[in-house]
């Protein structure tokens, strides 16, 4: 017969970890509904509150490795919001890039000025009609 295999008692979670990780998460999502939503200033504010809260987030786990071990559920939640971060970036980017070609093809960078420094277009001496 086989033994039973003990269960190992799961790390107790050091709060600060627990509300570092939760800010983390909760600004993620928060980011996320503005990005679904096309909401600029939130983008703007919950991007920068998740570049905050991950900053914090190294901080203390970087503190809590150096004295011992972080808990696993902690290490894949921090490694579920490592991945959101990169799909949402990974968005960004590709937003960014379709945005970066519309705006190529409305305003392509070849094209001469429409106004000269003083005001009009120099046309020289050709004339304004258009023949079909």
């Amino acid at each position: 017969m086989t033994q039973p295999i003990p269960m190992q008692a799961e790390q107790p979670i050091d709060p600060a970890l627990e509300t570092t990780m939760a800010a983390v998460e909760s600004h993620l999502v928060a980011l996320g509904e503005a990005l679904r939503t096309r909401d600029a200033p939130g983008i703007d504010h919950h991007a920068t509150e998740l570049h905050r809260a991950l900053a914090r987030a190294v901080e203390h786990f970087t503190h809590a490795a150096r004295r011992g071990a972080v808990p696993p559920v902690l290490r894949r939640r921090l490694a579920s919001a490592s991945g959101q971060v990169a799909a949402q970036r990974e968005s960004l980017a590709r937003a960014t890039a379709a945005l970066d070609r519309a705006i190529e093809v409305l305003m392509p960078r070849d094209v001469p000025a429409l106004y000269s420094p003083v005001g009009s277009t120099e046309r020289g001496l050709r004339g304004g009609s258009v023949q079909a």
